[in-house]
């Protein structure tokens, strides 16, 4: 892997945990956290990966190398927001190559086009209680959606809602901007909004959504970081 050796990325945390969130939700998964984020969400629980000179720097091989170590394994790159960070791309590239299953999530702040086609996109659609709605760049929405059409089935939508408002709003955004075909997820706020109540307003208007949990803050309640 030599030829990645001079391509670094700025690294906030690895480790290897199972999937909390999204439809792999469950899965053992080897993530890789990027450090700087461009947003400041107002309930972000990995706010120790948001300042850009925090973490610590890899080259790309390295993480490489450190990824070999779980074979065969879903890998998730997250941040922090990766794409901030230009040599995401080659490191995606080189997991796929590899035959690896590759998901990225973004904050939708970013332009998802440079994306490999075979990277499943977890698409962050910031609602109003987020305070960052007017960061998003809303043509990422298209963007998904002709990914789908070309036969991306890893991509997905996901609204993180704080309340009720944000509810309806989210609402309103699949019934009338969303793309026809990556599933969307629902995932509460906790304690902005309560997963049960959540639950009721999705079956109550029938939104054709998948409500999710974070399961690894069920499963390690305690614990802010490597899970």
């Amino acid at each position: 892997m030599n030829v990645f050796s001079d391509n670094t990325l700025r690294i906030s945390e690895l480790f290897f945990s199972i999937q909390g969130e999204s439809t792999c939700a469950g899965l053992p998964c080897a993530f890789v956290r990027l450090q700087g984020c461009n947003l400041r969400c107002r309930y972000c629980d990995a706010a120790y990966s948001r300042e850009e000179e925090g973490g610590h720097e890899m080259s790309v091989a390295a993480v490489l190398d450190w990824l070999a170590q779980y074979p065969g394994q879903l890998v998730e790159i997250t941040g922090g927001e990766p794409l901030l960070q230009p040599n995401v791309m080659p490191l995606m590239t080189e997991l796929l190559r590899q035959g690896r299953a590759v998901l990225l999530e973004t904050n939708g702040s970013v332009d998802i086009s440079p994306v490999p086609q075979g990277v499943g996109v977890i698409l962050d659609v910031k609602c109003p209680d987020s305070g960052m709605t007017d960061r998003m760049e809303w043509e990422n929405l298209a963007r998904l959606g002709q990914r789908w059409r070309v036969g991306a089935r890893g991509d997905e939508i996901k609204f993180v809602i704080g309340s009720e408002d944000d509810f309806f709003w989210a609402r309103q955004l699949v019934r009338d901007e969303c793309p026809a075909g990556p599933p969307l997820l629902f995932s509460p706020a906790r304690p902005r909004m309560e997963p049960a109540r959540l639950a009721e307003l999705i079956l109550t208007y029938r939104l054709p959504v998948r409500l999710q949990l974070q399961l690894h803050t069920i499963l390690w309640p305690d614990r802010d970081r490597g899970v």
